[in-house]
């Protein structure tokens, strides 16, 4: 920061307060003013917050100032997209990155952990409330929106950052962090980015992009080295060699045929477009969410970056749910699911290997062929790339690696019976517990305690992955370790 700007600030901390008045605990002084947020029990909460402005397929620049107290007691806008069955959210306010900070206490110097949310097409910030976290964990936490869909990933030949515009809001966010959090009582200095699924995997790209603004990485369920075989996401998906990236001139191809479809020849016609018109194009939200490399912030394709351990040397904490792909199987094919379809989308998904995973995994040891292909695509899919990676990461950081496992938790009530389980991003309910949904206490405070002393030290508590390929199992009555990889017969995929 400037001498000039600690100087305003200062201004304005005496003319706010009066001489020898001490601030309200609940303003804090940002470089861009001043925000008033809430006391709660045991804590302060700031919410909607501006870490930065952008404009349609721009760079974030830093937030405008304001003057006065700016009242920090509601959310900010979430940024644009549609309602879906996971959210009934939906908006179109492109003025939406905000952040939002839960701290036990303005002051001293805490362990800050910086929230990315999932999906990539829906979400924000706020739906996360982090009270328990940094009550209990004694940490500051900070969730922020970003840009999503056909606004964080959109591309066009000659269109700077293309593909990347969600990920330059969260780096934005992450310096954001580095100049304003100590006022929050955090530390600077020791920080942690943590995310799920989508939000996870673009920690892996933070990992491997720009000089890291952050000390240490959380991920949940990242899908860095997921690939996707027919048939395996939705009835009559085609194979994708990569759920999480795509190339750079691959995106902006599809942003030019996009745009030739929505009636524009240039970017500058897009951009007078009104919000609402770019999001009732079929899929546009999903078709713009896999990151682009080959460009300014992703050199090459990460899986790449990670075999030559060409990533930042961070201590990691990761893993993935036991039953990953259940509640996938449940919501996106909902008709009956006979034998003879079981056996249908082995071929279709793996025509050189049918016959042989049939025997690995036959309909006799499952309650449903819905149960069984479910467990196919959870080892095959999640177990296998979430174990490659972490391989891949111990080479060079210390990696602690975790499988969550709690029989019980939420699924979705429309997903079947058999089908219910430790499902894809079921234990954020355990770190944000404040939703209601972690049916396990002591899971949750043994998970919150874990991951803060992560946070705090680099160690959750348990022996390196690097030890004997060491990871902790989360159940209920049961933390402790698993074989990860005869669990998900890893010798069989691999």
């Amino acid at each position: 920061m400037r001498r000039g700007t600690l100087l305003i600030a200062a201004v304005l901390l005496l003319s706010a307060c009066g001489k020898g008045e001490a601030m309200p605990p609940d303003v804090v002084t940002t470089d861009t003013g001043q925000v008033k947020g809430e006391q709660r029990d045991g804590h302060l909460r700031f919410q909607g917050v501006p870490y930065a402005r952008a404009a349609r397929w721009e760079p974030p620049v830093r937030a405008a100032s304001w003057s006065g107290v700016r009242d920090a007691s509601q959310p900010g806008s979430p940024c644009p997209q549609v309602g879906s069955s996971y959210s009934e959210t939906k908006s179109t306010n492109e003025d939406c990155l905000f952040a939002n900070v839960t701290t036990p206490s303005v002051h001293g110097r805490k362990p800050v952990l910086v929230w990315v949310h999932g999906d990539g097409a829906i979400g924000a910030g706020h739906y996360f409330d982090a009270e328990r976290l940094a009550r209990q964990g004694d940490v500051v936490v900070v969730t922020f929106n970003y840009r999503m869909g056909v606004f964080g990933g959109f591309g066009l030949p000659g269109l700077a950052h293309s593909g990347e515009f969600g990920l330059l809001d969260q780096r934005a966010a992450l310096e954001w962090v580095q100049r304003n959090i100590s006022g929050f009582g955090g530390d600077p200095g020791n920080v942690t980015l943590f995310g799920v699924s989508f939000g996870a995997t673009t920690v892996g790209a933070h990992l491997i992009g720009r000089e890291p603004l952050f000390h240490k990485a959380i991920m949940h369920s990242s899908f860095t080295l997921v690939d996707v075989p027919k048939e395996a996401w939705f009835p009559g998906l085609e194979a994708l060699p990569s759920l999480a990236w795509r190339p750079v001139p691959e995106i902006q191809a599809i942003g030019s045929q996009i745009s030739s479809e929505l009636g524009c020849a240039d970017v500058e016609c897009l951009r007078q477009l009104p919000v609402e018109k770019l999001l009732d194009h079929p899929q546009i939200m999903n078709i713009f969410q896999p990151v682009g490399y080959d460009g300014a912030l992703l050199p090459r394709p990460p899986a790449e970056s990670l075999e030559a351990g060409e990533f930042a040397d961070v201590p990691i904490l990761a893993g993935a749910t036991r039953d990953e792909h259940n509640s996938f199987v449940g919501l996106f094919r909902p008709d009956p699911m006979s034998a003879e379809d079981y056996s249908r989308l082995l071929r279709e998904a793996f025509p050189d290997r049918a016959v042989e995973i049939e025997r690995e995994y036959p309909l006799s040891a499952f309650a449903s062929p819905k149960q069984a292909w479910a467990r196919v695509l959870t080892d095959r899919m999640w177990a296998r790339s979430t174990f490659q990676q972490n391989t891949l990461y111990a080479k060079k950081a210390s990696v602690y690696a975790f499988e969550f496992a709690d029989p019980n938790a939420f699924t979705d009530p429309s997903v079947p019976p058999e089908l219910h389980g430790a499902n894809h991003s079921s234990d954020i309910d355990y770190l944000f517990p404040d939703s209601g949904f972690a049916k396990d206490r002591g899971l949750s405070d043994h998970m919150i305690k874990a991951w803060t002393d992560f946070a705090r030290g680099g160690s959750p508590g348990w022996p390196r992955f690097s030890e004997g390929q060491y990871v902790q199992s989360l159940a209920p009555g049961a933390i402790g370790p698993v074989d990860y990889a005869a669990e998900h017969r890893l010798g069989f995929w691999n």
